[in-house]
């Protein structure tokens, strides 16, 4: 279906890889355009609960952008360029199903704006993160400047926006932009063995969670009143009987997502 991403659903769970291993995974138009509608068929397709983000091989998972795209690209352009990036990133930030990074390898540019839009992410101990684009005489433009400074303070983001310095996974975990670092061999295990205690819980409690914390750094929302207008949705919803109920009887819920 694709040509540069792989796709594997195994119980409930979509596995996408960038999967152009000869170029470090690098995003060009053709992964982003796929990875675009990827997106947009997990948003549909009832069959996938959860999503994990990773990369082809054990050297990358995605190490940038791919620059000889960049060559050709004019002013006008590289506006469309940076909104379409932003644009489908955004739509992984905001999908209501959990989207976790599974970072094998270099994060750097646009790979490290992919994995910072998921919803958290796990690392490899090979794992090294960075925003370069300085070196280029650029900056980031799929959402780098603001998520990073987000994730690990303005200080810090600063300096690695303005070094190009990359940073491994260790250190990636002690700023808070990764939360577990894993050998490489495990990865994808214990990615998975969050996930399957995140699908345990209601389907409508963890999709209102993604948009209330998400509306903490929306501008244009009060997130604590975006807080009330959730919590008095999910009240509504059949998972909460059924979670209040199931606690009430002493027994596992079944939750069924409405």
């Amino acid at each position: 279906m694709y040509s540069t991403l792989l796709t594997s659903l195994e119980n409930q769970i979509l596995t996408i890889t960038i999967n152009r291993p000869d170029k470090l995974n690098a995003l060009n138009k053709t992964v982003l355009a796929e990875l675009d509608h990827a997106i947009d068929a997990i948003y549909k397709d009832d069959q996938v609960k959860a999503v994990i983000i990773t990369g082809s091989g054990e050297k990358a998972f995605v190490a940038g952008a791919d620059i000889s795209e960049f060559t050709t690209v004019s002013d006008d352009q590289a506006a469309t360029l940076s909104k379409k990036g932003q644009d489908i990133f955004f739509k992984i930030e905001n999908c209501p199903k959990p989207v976790i990074a599974a970072v094998n390898g270099f994060a750097l540019g646009g790979g490290c704006e992919l994995a910072m839009a998921c919803h958290f992410r796990l690392a490899g101990t090979n794992a090294k993160f960075g925003q370069p684009e300085v070196n280029l005489g650029l900056i980031p433009g799929y959402g780098g400047t603001q998520r990073l400074t987000m994730l690990i303070g303005k200080g810090k983001a600063l300096e690695l926006m303005m070094t190009g310095n990359m940073i491994g996974a260790e250190e990636a975990k002690s700023l808070g932009l990764v939360n577990y670092v894993e050998p490489l061999e495990n990865l994808l295990p214990k990615t998975k063995e969050i996930l399957n205690t995140i699908l345990s819980k209601s389907p409508v409690a963890i999709s209102k969670v993604i948009e209330a914390v998400n509306s903490f750094y929306n501008s244009n929302e009060d997130g604590y009143s975006e807080e009330v207008h959730l919590f008095s949705q999910a009240f509504l919803s059949n998972d909460k009987k059924e979670g209040t109920a199931a606690f009430i009887e002493k027994r596992k819920p079944v939750f069924k997502g409405n």
